[in-house]
C-alpha cells in the first residue's frame, strides 16, 4: 500500500519508532491509521545483526517489543504486523533489474549489496522475531512477497479480515453485489425497480 495515496487527514506515516515505552507522539488519533515501517523492530534485527546492541540488549528487545504492542492494543489501536519475505533469487532479480534501470537506480545502495551477504544471519534473526513477537493480540501475517500484486492482495485482503473482527463488521461480498446487479437484484434480494 502506498501512503501517499491515502487521505492525508487520516493517515500517518512513522518510521523507526524506539520501543521505550507508549509515548503519544507514536499512536494515532482516534479513527486515523498509522503505518510503522520498520518501526520497533530495529533492535532484534539490525541492531542484531550488526552488532550495534550486545546480546543482552537485543534479547530484552522481544519483551519490549511484546509490552509495547500490549500498550497499544489496551489503549484501543487496532494492530495489523505483516513481514512481507522474498527469496535470495527475487531479491537478486530485484537489485539487478534497478541496476539496469535508470529511474529505479536510486533505490539502491551499496549498504544492501552488503547487508545481502549476512541473508543467513539476517533470516535466523527474523525467524526468532516472528516467534518472540507473534502474540494472541498481536500476530504476525506471513506474506509472500515474490510476486508484488500477490502481496498487496494478501495484505489488503489480511487488513479487512482483522478490520472487520475488531469492528464487527462485515463488508458486503464485492462479488456478490455484481451478481445482483447482473441479475437486477437490489441489495434486500428483490427485483431492483427500474425508472
Amino acid at each position: 500500500m502506498r501512503a501517499a495515496a491515502l487521505e492525508a487527514r487520516v493517515l500517518d506515516l512513522v518510521v523507526d519508532v524506539p520501543p521505550v515505552r507508549f509515548e503519544p507522539q507514536f499512536h494515532p488519533e482516534r479513527g486515523q491509521i498509522a503505518i510503522f515501517d520498520r518501526s520497533w523492530y530495529g533492535r532484534v534485527l539490525v541492531e542484531r545483526v550488526e552488532g550495534f546492541a550486545t546480546t543482552a540488549e537485543w534479547k530484552r528487545g522481544f519483551k519490549e517489543i511484546n509490552s509495547f504492542e500490549r500498550q497499544l492494543r489496551d489503549y484501543g489501536v487496532i494492530l495489523a504486523k505483516y513481514w512481507v519475505h522474498i527469496s535470495r533469487e527475487e531479491q537478486l532479480r530485484r537489485f539487478e533489474e534497478r541496476k539496469a534501470i535508470g529511474y529505479k537506480e536510486w533505490k539502491l545502495t551499496e549498504e544492501d549489496w552488503r547487508n545481502r551477504e549476512k541473508w543467513g544471519a539476517y533470516e535466523e534473526a527474523v525467524e526468532e522475531m516472528l516467534v518472540k513477537t507473534s502474540t494472541r493480540s498481536s500476530p504476525w501475517c506471513l506474506v509472500e512477497g515474490n510476486d508484488k500484486y500477490w502481496a498487496r492482495a494478501k495484505v489488503l485482503s489480511k487488513l479487512v479480515e482483522i478490520l472487520s473482527s475488531e469492528l464487527g463488521y462485515q463488508p458486503a461480498d464485492p462479488l456478490k453485489k455484481s451478481e445482483d446487479k447482473k441479475s437486477g437484484k437490489g441489495t434486500n434480494g428483490n427485483k431492483a425497480k427500474r425508472k
